[in-house]
């Protein structure tokens, strides 16, 4: 294992997801990738291999898996007993609420199912669970559902991006979904379009969220920023600012506000990583 050269702030932020869309890496090609980055002088930037339950048996290596839940509720025993089958470490569990007329009832059952999964020693209990709401804006039922998820002390995962623009959340719902979390402290993480530091329009024509802007509209919003400013901080696409916000705040504020902006799934760690150093936020070694 190489030594890190990742500054504290950085570390696990980005979850290997390059099985999913767009990246689409074969099985094989990814889990190899994973390895082989273990011994890279940036390998503490990476978290763990983000797969789906239903492909966890063809991981053929021993990888911290962060386990994409495809079934309902229902399905998160048998995720977690997949894992176990096969000697993975989960280091954690995502699943998505489906039943929109329901929301907070969908979330009590995945809560129900996760309990019982740490009760048959299937999950243990300090493994995260996180638990995507879905893109309907912070309606009454939504935050009622974000009330149930925090008060079992699971996680959020708010969905960044994806295939369509409708998946790309603009910056005021991105504002209030981070609000909602830190009001119930609850730590979250982030899924699809982060793969650079700094809000930009991608090569499919959307508008990316950059992942330093969330970091540091995370940061803001805990120390009780304005709504406005928050927004303002997650619709800017411009280098220096950002990087002037980074330097007034401080790493040590930026590792404190990873304890509730763990990380993101990415299909490129190479993005990021490239953004990182070109904005000399971390140096590779000579």
């Amino acid at each position: 294992m190489a030594t890190t050269d990742v500054p504290a702030a950085w570390r696990g932020l980005v979850d290997d997801a390059a099985v999913f869309p767009p990246g689409d890496s074969p099985l094989d090609e990814a889990v190899a990738a994973y390895v082989s980055r273990r011994d890279e002088w940036y390998a503490d930037l990476v978290g763990s291999f983000v797969v789906k339950d239903v492909d966890v048996p063809g991981v053929e290596a021993a990888l911290p898996l962060s386990i994409v839940v495809t079934g309902g509720a229902g399905a998160i025993a048998g995720a977690a007993r997949l894992a176990r089958k096969a000697g993975h470490p989960v280091a954690g569990l995502e699943i998505a609420l489906r039943d929109l007329d329901d929301l907070a009832g969908n979330a009590r059952r995945i809560v129900a199912a996760v309990d019982d999964a740490r009760s048959e020693g299937l999950l243990d209990d300090e493994t995260p669970v996180c638990v995507e709401l879905p893109h309907v804006g912070s309606t009454a039922a939504w935050l009622a559902a974000a009330d149930v998820v925090a008060e079992r002390e699971l996680r959020l995962k708010f969905r960044t991006g994806g295939l369509e623009a409708e998946a790309f959340p603009p910056a005021h719902a991105l504002s209030r979904w981070i609000d909602a979390a830190l009001d119930r402290e609850t730590a979250f993480k982030c899924t699809a379009g982060l793969h650079n530091a700094i809000r930009h329009t991608g090569e499919d024509g959307f508008e990316h969220h950059g992942f330093l802007n969330v970091l540091l509209a995370t940061r803001l919003a805990f120390d009780g920023a304005a709504t406005e400013d928050v927004v303002a901080v997650l619709e800017q696409r411009d280098a220096e600012p950002m990087l002037g916000l980074w330097h007034d705040q401080g790493e040590q504020a930026m590792v404190r506000a990873r304890r509730w902006f763990t990380s993101f799934g990415s299909c490129s760690v190479t993005e990021p990583l490239d953004d990182l150093t070109a904005l000399g936020l971390v140096e590779a070694p000579a």
